[in-house]
């Protein structure tokens, strides 16, 4: 259909199937932040430090290492004292682009795309542009106040082909609302993210003529928009622009629009404790933004959901506390691969997909640590990806065996996947609350053949071929599906 510049038209765009075929996504936060390479890990992870201190807190110790420049302008902060030490007081933070342009020589989007496409990933988040708004491709429209504000070689379009050519989906993250190369003032607060960013027209019309050129020169899947959109601009015409050229596009929540009456509310003692607490709340209970625009999935943040959601959702996550690359951070600070492959399963059960981020060193290197709970999550996938990908919910999400291990389900075609969440001890499960239909066919994904089963009261039993190798979970087949 051709769609029209209006909610109405934009909403009736459908999530295609690639998007809830997909499931596993790699994002990737590369910045000038990747030179110092530098934030706080002491205080927790970010959900921890909210919960805890609150937002003021959170922002002067902010995990993200990609937070760098704003944690530099709050006066005192860990960030600031280590950048008056290492840098010295005069050093600012835009010089650092004369660093990254100079290793840009040794990055390989070849490599990136080699070791993405072998772990399974099924499309690429890249951010073309965060918060600091140095610019990842040579733009048509560089920035108004720092001309050369931007990378010498064209990343983005580097590995844009490179994803392509592995039959993965490109999709862009570009920072709308906030910039810091337009602004001085830095986000101590909630209440600053909805009012802190550039509000004029010369940057509305600056962030819309990024997105319209990064549609129209690297034909994206995915436009992944954060914190927000200026004030004064078309979204809807935006969207329209996108799903008439790509109809199996899709878009985040992330673009909701602070207007006008609402900044002024928000600058007031009252207006700034609300959003405070509102944010506070939102953030911890998974919702990052309220989605005021149209979306085709939300997006949680280091979170995920109790039960099957009919929205569709993408958790996005780093593999430890920050995005961008944090040299502070110790291997303790990472998730590991069990945690890290029970995490999709409990996701993709639930009608999530996960966005998982790489943050690269300076150079392009991703940083052994990250590679390897990669390549873990991708050997798992390797024998149990019939489980995850091209699944859809079933009739509930979470179960469990009789044993106590935990089991979450997904289902294909007319088969059922119970994945269990551990490795039994036995040769026999047993999974509670399920009646098996006739001619019931069991499978263990990894192993040849059949395996016993039979009706126990309410519940099924299946024979095991053999006490099985340790694995952070296991994937049965059941075909037809049971009932419950």
């Amino acid at each position: 259909m051709e769609y029209e510049p209006t909610r109405r038209s934009v909403s009736k765009h459908p999530v295609p199937d690639w998007y809830h075929d997909a499931k596993f996504g790699i994002f990737i936060h590369w910045s000038l932040s990747s030179v110092p390479a530098y934030a706080p890990r002491d205080r927790g992870d970010i959900v921890e430090i909210l919960e805890k201190e609150g937002p003021t807190a959170l922002m002067a110790n902010q995990p993200y290492a990609e937070w760098y420049l704003n944690s530099l302008r709050i006066e005192g902060s860990p960030v600031q004292r280590y950048h008056f030490e290492k840098y010295g007081r005069d050093y600012p933070y835009f010089d650092f682009a004369a660093e990254f342009n100079d290793s840009l020589g040794e990055w390989d989007p070849d490599d990136w795309a080699d070791l993405f496409k072998g772990v399974g990933a099924r499309y690429v988040v890249f951010v073309t542009k965060h918060h600091d708004g140095f610019l990842l491709w040579p733009s048509e429209r560089p920035n108004p106040s720092r001309p050369d504000y931007h990378a010498t070689r064209d990343v983005v379009g580097g590995l844009t082909n490179a994803v392509k050519e592995r039959g993965m989906r490109m999709g862009f993250y570009y920072s709308s609302a906030l910039d810091w190369s337009f602004t001085d003032e830095p986000i101590r607060d909630f209440a600053d993210l909805l009012v802190n960013g550039p509000a004029d027209r010369r940057y509305a019309g600056y962030a819309e003529g990024h997105w319209r050129e990064l549609i129209d020169r690297y034909e994206p899947s995915v436009l992944w928009s954060d914190i927000g959109y200026p004030p004064g601009s078309d979204l809807n015409a935006l969207f329209a622009y996108f799903y008439n050229r790509f109809p199996d596009g899709v878009v985040d929540d992330r673009w909701a629009v602070t207007p006008k009456y609402a900044r002024w509310f928000v600058k007031s003692w009252f207006g700034r404790q609300l959003a405070n607490r509102i944010g506070r709340r939102m953030f911890i209970s998974g919702k990052t933004t309220p989605v005021m625009t149209h979306c085709d999935y939300v997006t949680p943040e280091y979170a995920t959901f109790s039960e099957i959601r009919e929205k569709k959702w993408e958790c996005v996550r780093g593999m430890g506390k920050s995005f961008g690359y944090n040299r502070e951070e110790v291997p303790e600070d990472f998730i590991t691969v069990p945690e890290l492959v029970r995490l999709l399963v409990d996701i993709v059960s639930k009608n999530g997909n996960l966005l998982l981020n790489v943050g690269p060193m300076l150079g392009g290197t991703v940083p052994e640590i990250q590679r390897e709970r990669l390549l873990g999550l991708g050997a798992w996938l390797d024998v149990n990806g019939d489980a995850i990908f091209g699944t859809r919910p079933w009739l509930k999400a979470e179960g469990e065996t009789r044993e106590g291990i935990g089991v979450r389900f997904t289902g294909k075609g007319e088969s059922l996947y119970i994945i269990l969440l551990g490795t039994p001890e036995g040769e026999v499960i047993t999974i509670k609350s399920m009646k098996a239909a006739a001619g019931t066919s069991v499978r263990l994904l990894g192993h040849d053949g059949e395996l016993g089963s039979k009706q126990d009261g309410a519940d099924i039993r299946i024979e095991l071929p053999g006490p099985l190798p340790e694995s952070p979970a296991h994937a049965f087949v059941l075909t037809p599906r049971p009932s419950v």
